[in-house]
């Protein structure tokens, strides 16, 4: 492999944003849509599925226990393994493998006739979404300009709730028995979720693959044809001139793939505490929404006395505050800052759910007030969850970030599936008032601790190029030191 000198990552920083950028949003975000949707879908269709006369022989734990647990074990073990293929073979081929695998996944969940067929395929939708998560989150950021990558990374993201949002309606009208039969209602809830992938699939072919990908991988011919090609478009887009980068220029020695030994020593020795960071950001956002969703349709039933039927509206509220938040915020990651946002969204948010816990435990909320401080916990909450993936995109180096991206989502996944309902299943099985606002103080204090921790480890981000925040390890004469052992000299 040659040492070349490109000047891409100026020119695609430079960029004005334009409907070209508009493009890449919606053909590479609709994917965290996808996500909140099939899970709200099967919370929703849970009971149904257990019914006589539902066309599967399953209950209610099996669909909210092993299935989900599946679904979670996927999601994890997908994002770890096509994580490293995205770093590896590109960004392009995995979005578009990931999204097929969804696609075919989720018609077959539809297609159902047994236990064992379900959660197979509930296994496999988490493991097309999960390598979803890597695949899309590095080419949004390497494609973005970097003035606005902090705001439109934090709203795609919070885009899950948007999802979320649909599945929760979805389920009230695809589950009325008036409208649809018993053993048909829940499947075309899959079945549209199968139908909204193909459309995304559609409008991904035309995603390029990522430049900065391509320089450091030996094509960088083709980069530089992409970024002539987005060059005119975005000048036929905005009419704008475009500034002369062309002194910008990092010196590049290609390679074709990065070892996992070079992987754990960026991240384990070089980048030890932006490594803190992610798995304290990852961690605690898990924690707490776990403290917050887990059960909560059983905490409306039991502790208010909410119908089955109606606690779909009450959730569709809530994550529709989750959306608000990197809607109405999103823009002051740029602004203000990283640090100060994403350290006032974690610890704000344990404020707040700290108030929860103490009105709920002396019994001063009902239904419609707990949903409001709910919602309230979730609007800022949800602005620091978004934030650590974009945290975590942007402070590793080009040829880790995927596998960066996927290592502390698998981390924080585990946590929020596996440990999170271990630790708060007990708390809120009898809806006792005491029990279920601990439930709640422990997932605050999960996120106060990674807001302290963002204090201190913090990296500011805005407004500065990937390749400035985190050199790549194939730069010259960086890659020299990091061979040597030496620490890369950004921290």
């Amino acid at each position: 492999m040659r040492t070349i000198s490109t000047d891409i990552p100026a020119r695609l920083d430079r960029l004005p944003w334009s409907r070209w950028h508009w493009m890449i949003v919606i053909g590479l975000g609709s994917v965290w849509i996808l996500d909140g949707l099939e899970v709200t879908v099967v919370g929703s269709v849970a009971a149904r599925l257990s019914e006589p006369g539902s066309g599967l022989t399953i209950t209610a734990a099996q669909v909210s226990g092993v299935a989900a647990a599946m679904y979670v074990a996927g999601a994890g073990s997908g994002a770890l393994f096509f994580g490293w293929l995205t770093d590896r073979f590109g960004r392009k081929k995995l979005f578009l493998i990931t999204l097929a695998i969804y696609l075919f996944a989720t018609a077959m969940t539809a297609l159902s006739f047994s236990m064992w067929w379900f959660v197979l395929f509930r296994f496999l939708t988490g493991f097309g979404i999960g390598g979803e998560y890597a695949a899309i989150n590095s080419a949004i950021d390497e494609l973005i300009p970097k003035q606005y990558r902090g705001r439109i990374d934090i709203v795609i993201n919070g885009t899950y709730w948007l999802g979320a949002v649909g599945g929760a309606l979805l389920s009230i009208v695809a589950l009325n028995t008036n409208l649809f039969p018993p053993n048909v209602g829940w499947r075309l809830t899959f079945a549209l979720g199968a139908v909204f992938g193909l459309i995304i699939l559609l409008v991904r072919r035309h995603v390029p693959e990522s430049p900065r990908w391509q320089f450091i991988h030996g094509h960088e011919d083709d980069a530089e044809r992409s970024v002539t090609a987005i060059e005119a478009r975005v000048r036929d887009d905005t009419g704008a001139s475009l500034a002369d980068v062309s002194d910008h220029r990092i010196r590049i020695r290609q390679r074709r793939s990065i070892s996992f030994r070079e992987i754990a020593a960026v991240m384990v020795r070089h980048y030890p505490r932006r490594s803190v960071l992610g798995l304290s950001l990852f961690i605690g956002q898990a924690f707490l929404y776990n403290a917050v969703t887990f059960n909560y349709a059983l905490i409306l039933s039991r502790s208010f006395g909410i119908p089955d039927d109606r606690v779909g509206y009450y959730f569709a509220v809530l994550c529709f505050g989750n959306f608000l938040g990197p809607l109405l915020l999103g823009k002051f990651f740029d602004t203000i800052g990283r640090k100060p946002m994403i350290a006032g969204s974690y610890l704000g948010s344990a404020v707040l759910l700290l108030g929860t816990a103490w009105l709920f435990a002396a019994g001063h909320l009902n239904a419609t007030t707990l949903t409001a401080c709910w919602t309230a916990v979730l609007f800022v909450a949800s602005c620091g969850a978004s934030a650590a993936y974009l945290t975590v995109s942007e402070i590793f180096p080009m040829e880790t970030r995927a596998m960066a991206i996927a290592f502390f989502y698998a981390i924080g996944t585990v946590a929020g599936g596996v440990a999170g309902p271990l630790v708060f299943a007990g708390l809120t099985a009898n809806g006792e008032p005491g029990k279920t606002a601990l439930a709640f103080t422990i997932g605050a204090l999960a996120m106060f601790a990674a807001g302290l921790v963002e204090l201190a480890y913090g990296v500011r981000a805005e407004g500065r190029s990937l390749e400035d925040l985190a050199e790549p390890l194939s730069a010259t004469p960086e890659r020299a030191r990091v061979e040597a052992g030496q620490p890369p000299p950004s921290g």
